[in-house]
């Protein structure tokens, strides 16, 4: 059987070393040896000395070695929209099984290229899009199928993590721990879809549709990063019990879904608290199953190779037997995605204020003319330091927003200084 590799970067270079190393394994799982029929690549020029390939495999042609009578499955590693979007819809219309690693395609072209699978009658797997070597895919695809999904909660994003986790750890500040993070090689050069975002959000998005068996696109999931996440932050999470995560949440309510990233504050006590470094873990709640955690290495080239390699085996089965065996089905829950100000859970609001009778009674009343209750009050300082920390129960994102909005224009205070939302209790 064989197959066409499309990029051969750090994930593609990867998955040509485990197919060397692991060839008779391979070969043994499925019932025939896989052979890499071609790589396709931007430049020929570039050094790939390195890898155990003959160097004539290397072609710039990707459509052509796409559309060969002798490829069986096609893998793409390159990533990006296009020409992803059109080597992945070419194959499956060729009837060739598609294996992906490509979390922004899936997330802003997810069911086009499941109908385009359906129609040419092939597999479409992407393990590796969401949590690298974690398996997260195939368990909300497969094994609790049978289930009902109502929440998903989890760190998706090993750059972000390690951040909070060194500001945490160290005090360091946001700009501090980003600079440690691209020094050690979790970081990008620019870094703008790690701490902004959108990473998360795409990941997000893939995995609410999963879950609740409903589109969930890119555009409407709420998304916040930790750019602007201040060490005061972190210091203020952990006088309460509490430590800072951008998190993935995603939540079935009677009357749609609510699909958001955004950094937050959970307690030191909740499984999630204690994913450190550059990992990741993902809490799924099902109705029968209970409270699931899946946990590991969130991105690397061998851990995201390790996942497409799963998918390989799966696919080379399948097409060994004649068979589609997970046919992608269609969003039949039709769930609407509820706006971000809809969204319901507790907050922590710090406020800078003036040190003088009165100041804290008028703050309460704020709250509570928008029909947001206190949990705790914390005041502290004296003088310019006055400050008050405020948690609230359960309130409305948009009850929340306009209480700031008030907040911000109350002559007693002088700033709003953070809002942040707390989630697992």
């Amino acid at each position: 059987m064989k197959l066409a590799l499309l990029g051969c970067g750090t994930v593609g270079s990867e998955v040509v070393r485990l197919m060397r190393m692991r060839g008779d394994d391979l070969a043994a799982r499925v019932g025939e040896p896989i052979e890499i029929a071609g790589i396709a690549v931007r430049r020929l020029d570039r050094d790939r000395s390195h890898l155990p390939v003959d160097p004539s495999l290397f072609t710039t042609d990707a459509l052509g070695l796409i559309k060969r009578d002798d490829v069986d499955l096609v893998v793409e590693v390159a990533g990006g929209i296009e020409p992803a979007r059109t080597w992945i819809a070419t194959a499956l219309a060729e009837g060739k099984s598609v294996v992906t690693a490509n979390k922004a395609l899936l997330a802003e072209d997810g069911p086009a290229l499941s109908a385009a699978a359906k129609a040419g009658g092939a597999d479409l797997y992407y393990e590796a899009a969401a949590a690298a070597a974690i398996p997260l895919m195939r368990p909300l695809r497969e094994s609790l199928h049978g289930d009902k999904i109502n929440r998903v909660l989890g760190i998706v994003n090993g750059t972000t993590n390690y951040i909070c986790s060194q500001m945490s750890r160290t005090g360091a500040s946001f700009s501090e721990a980003l600079a440690e993070a691209t020094d050690l090689g979790y970081a990008e050069a620019d870094p703008t879809a790690d701490i902004d975002g959108f990473d998360a959000a795409a990941k997000a998005a893939l995995i609410a549709s999963l879950a609740f068996h409903t589109h969930v696109d890119l555009g409407e999931v709420y998304r916040e990063g930790i750019r602007d996440l201040k060490a005061s932050d972190i210091a203020s999470a952990a006088s309460e019990g509490r430590v800072v995560k951008l998190l993935c949440i995603a939540t079935r309510e009677e009357d749609g879904v609510s699909v958001r990233v955004h950094p937050a504050m959970i307690p030191a006590t909740h499984p999630l608290a204690n994913v450190d470094g550059a990992y990741n873990a993902v809490f799924v709640e099902a109705e029968s199953a209970g409270r699931l955690m899946f946990y590991g290495a969130g991105a690397g080239g061998t851990e995201t190779a390790s996942a497409v390699l799963g998918d390989i085996v799966a696919v080379a089965r399948n097409k060994r037997g004649g068979i589609t065996a997970f046919p992608p089905e269609a969003a039949y829950s039709d769930l609407p995605v509820k706006p971000i100000g809809e969204a319901r859970t507790r907050y922590h609001v710090s406020l800078d204020v003036v040190d003088e009778p009165g100041v804290l009674a008028r703050v309460a009343a704020t709250f509570a003319h928008h029909g947001v209750s206190l949990a705790t009050v914390h005041q502290s300082g004296q003088g310019d330091e006055a400050k008050l920390v405020l948690v609230t129960h359960i309130a409305a994102d948009q009850q929340l927003s306009d209480t700031v909005e008030e907040l911000s224009q109350l002559t007693s205070v002088h700033q709003v200084a953070s809002v942040m939302r707390v989630e697992g209790e």
